[in-house]
C-alpha cells in the first residue's frame, strides 16, 4: 500500500514552506527515520523522515517549489527496498548505473556545489556507485583546495576552437565575426575577474529581511552606549573557570553568562525595558525570556532562554553552548525560537568594536557586546591599562524614555565591574 508523505503541519505564525532539499530521489531505497527532505520555514528547517522501510517510488514537488501544511511531497512504497535488491542481483541496486564519464550528483550537492562555484569534476564521490553527496562537497570546501567553476565553463567554451579549425565560408557569421574569434571572446569573458552569480534569497534570509525593514519603519529606535571595564570579571573567570567545569561536567564559563544574570537583575528594576506594545496596550512581562542571537549558515536566529531569572551561571552557559550547537546544525525547534522579552547580541565575537543592534520585534530594548580591547583608563587618578568593552542599548523611544534606557545601561555596568552585585542582587 502506497504511503503518501505530507508537509509536517507547521505553528499557527507560519502559514507556508518552500522544499530546501531533498536527500533521495526516485526509485531510492529508503530506511524507516531516515530523512528525506528539508522543509525551509521562515525560521527553522523542518526534517521529513520516512514513515517505514520502502523505495520512493515519486516526488510529487521539487526542490525551490512553496508548500502548505498537508501537502503531498512524494509517496513511498514501503518494503520494496528488499525486494529490489534481489532482483538486481549481483550487489546491485535498483538505481539505473551511470554511464562511462557521467557524473553523479545528489540535488544537495549539486546545490552546494554551484553556490560554492565549485566544479563537480573536482570532487570524488564516496555515495554508492560513485555518487558525489553532500558531504563529500562540503569536505572539498573546507579543505580549500578547490578551482573556480569558471575553469570548466573556459574549458567548455574553448574546446570546440581547439578540435578542429572552421574554414573561412562556415566560420564566419553575419556581422562578420569569425566563430572562433567569438569562441575566443566569450572564454576571455568567462576567465574575467567580473563574475556575477544570481541565487534566491533563502525563506529565512527573506523573512530577515522583511522584520528588519519592518522595525526601521514601525519603532522610534535609539541607542545609548557606554564602556564596562571587564578587569574583574575576567580575573574571576581566570581564578574559578577550571573548578566551575569541574563541578558543572565540563561546562565552561563563559562571559554571556554574566551578562544573562545582569540583564535579569537590571530587567527586574526597570520593568519597562522588559514590556513590549501590543496596539495602544503596553504588555509588561512578569518574567525575563532572553534571546541570545546565534550565528548560523542561514542567517541570524535568536533562541530563547525560558525565564532566565531562574536559571543558574552553569544552567545558562549550558543551555547557551546546546542553542549555537543546534542553529549550526540547523536543529532549532520553532518553539525555542518564539518568544523573547529582552535580547543580547554579541557582534564581539567577530571583532566589532561598536554597533547599534537593531530591536527584535515585539521587544522594546536589544543589548549590543562588542570585542574587548585593553585601553588606557583613568583610576584613582592614575592611567592604567584594563580590557575594556563598549556596551549599545537599542530601545524604542515610544515605550523607553532616554533617562531609563542610560539608567538600564549603567545598572549592568556596576554589576558587570562588581560581580559580587550580581549574587547579591544589590
Amino acid at each position: 500500500m502506497t504511503i503518501e508523505i505530507v508537509t509536517p503541519a507547521f505553528p499557527e505564525s507560519i502559514q507556508e514552506g518552500s522544499i530546501a532539499t531533498w536527500h533521495k530521489q526516485a526509485g531510492e531505497a529508503v530506511a524507516r527515520d531516515e530523512v528525506l527532505v528539508d522543509v525551509e520555514t521562515d525560521k527553522v528547517v523542518l526534517e521529513v523522515v520516512a514513515p517505514a522501510d520502502g523505495v520512493l517510488s515519486e516526488i510529487c514537488i521539487a526542490e525551490g517549489a512553496v508548500i502548505y501544511a498537508g501537502d503531498v511531497l512524494a509517496r513511498l512504497e514501503p518494503g520494496a527496498a528488499k525486494a529490489g535488491a534481489v532482483a538486481a542481483g549481483n550487489n546491485t541496486t535498483v538505481e539505473e548505473q551511470p554511464e562511462a564519464g557521467e557524473i553523479i550528483a545528489s540535488p544537495a550537492a549539486r546545490k552546494i556545489a554551484d553556490e560554492a562555484g565549485i566544479a563537480l569534476h573536482q570532487i570524488v564521490g564516496t555515495g554508492r556507485g560513485g555518487r558525489i553527496t553532500k558531504e563529500d562537497v562540503m569536505a572539498l570546501k573546507a579543505s580549500g583546495n578547490t578551482a573556480p567553476e569558471v575553469t570548466k565553463l573556459v574549458e567548455s567554451v574553448a574546446a570546440p576552437a581547439s578540435t578542429s579549425a572552421p574554414s573561412l565560408s562556415s566560420g564566419v557569421s553575419s556581422s562578420g565575426v569569425s566563430s572562433s574569434g567569438a569562441s575566443a571572446g566569450a572564454a576571455a569573458e568567462v576567465a574575467g575577474e567580473r563574475i556575477e552569480r544570481r541565487v534566491p534569497m533563502t525563506r529565512m534570509r527573506t523573512r530577515i529581511a522583511e522584520r528588519l525593514l519592518e522595525v526601521t519603519q514601525t519603532t522610534a529606535m535609539l541607542t545609548t552606549f557606554n564602556e564596562v571595564n571587564m578587569h574583574n570579571i575576567m580575573e574571576l573567570r581566570a581564578q574559578h573557570k577550571e573548578q566551575f567545569a569541574k563541578v558543572h561536567n565540563g561546562t565552561r564559563l563563559g562571559f554571556m553568562g554574566f551578562f544573562v544574570k545582569a540583564s535579569t537583575e537590571a530587567l527586574q528594576r526597570f520593568p519597562q525595558v522588559n514590556a513590549s506594545i501590543d496596539g495602544s496596550d503596553i504588555i509588561y512581562h512578569g518574567y525575563q525570556d532572553i534571546g541570545v542571537a546565534v550565528s548560523s549558515d542561514r542567517g541570524l536566529v535568536v533562541p530563547v532562554l525560558r525565564n532566565a531569572e531562574t536559571l543558574s551561571m552553569a544552567e545558562i552557559e549550558n543551555k547557551i553552548a546546546e542553542y549555537g550547537g543546534r542553529a549550526k546544525d540547523g536543529k532549532l525547534t520553532m518553539d525555542e525560537m518564539t518568544g523573547g522579552t529582552f535580547t543580547i547580541t554579541n557582534g564581539g565575537v567577530f571583532g566589532s568594536l561598536q554597533s547599534t543592534p537593531i530591536l527584535n520585534p515585539p521587544q522594546a530594548a536589544i543589548l549590543g557586546m562588542h570585542a574587548i580591547k585593553e585601553r588606557p583608563v583613568a583610576e584613582s587618578g592614575e592611567v592604567v591599562i584594563r580590557p575594556m568593552m563598549n556596551l549599545a542599548l537599542s530601545y524604542d523611544h515610544r515605550l523607553i524614555d532616554g533617562r531609563d534606557a542610560v539608567q538600564f545601561l549603567m545598572a549592568i555596568k556596576e554589576m558587570i565591574e562588581n560581580p559580587a552585585k550580581i549574587l547579591l542582587q544589590i
